[in-house]
């Protein structure tokens, strides 16, 4: 079962080390982890993507977190309205031929080309995860290069359906 784990932390070295260390002390695997700094100063929100076997799992790891030093909030937004992106940058090898093609492949998906080579193309495009991987599936057969990807990050929407029964975990 995949959850999104949001947590707002403070902006101190070795903070991103004791969290990520935590999931590998539990044997549990981060599948995208995003950091970054947050709309309060010296205080950063990280989004982690996690498998776990069950809803009871997610809720010990949220505790866990919790006893961080430095964390100040967690949430499991997994059952909640998200928005949630990710970025994706593929080099993909072009022909003089296929170029074209590619181009027409691009525009459905709303993405954009930032570099164009003499023999390769970079696609740079953002959306949910499985925006990417459609999109990935149909480049494949021109042949990637490379792929550079974020994870998702992601966030509550400003509205929620009432009675929906999010859980919230904060010291403060």
């Amino acid at each position: 079962m995949r959850r999104i784990i949001t947590l707002t932390v403070m902006n101190r070295p070795g903070v991103l080390n004791r969290i990520t260390n935590l999931f590998s002390k539990r044997h549990y695997n981060i599948e995208s982890i995003t950091v970054g700094h947050s709309e309060v100063e010296n205080r950063s929100r990280i989004t982690c993507v996690v498998n776990v076997e069950s809803v009871q799992i997610a809720e010990q790891i949220t505790k866990q977190l919790n006893k961080q030093i430095d964390v100040i909030k967690v949430q499991d937004i997994t059952d909640q309205s998200v928005v949630a992106r990710e970025l994706a940058l593929v080099k993909v090898a072009v022909q003089p031929a296929t170029r074209s093609e590619i181009y027409s492949l691009i525009e459905p998906f709303r993405a954009s080309i930032i570099d164009i080579g003499k023999d390769s193309l970079v696609i740079q495009l953002t959306g949910e995860t499985n925006k990417i991987e459609a999109f990935l599936e149909l480049i494949k057969p021109y042949g990637i290069k490379e792929i550079a990807r974020t994870g998702t990050t992601a966030f509550a929407r400003g509205t929620q359906p009432a009675g929906q029964g999010n859980r919230n975990y904060s010291i403060v």
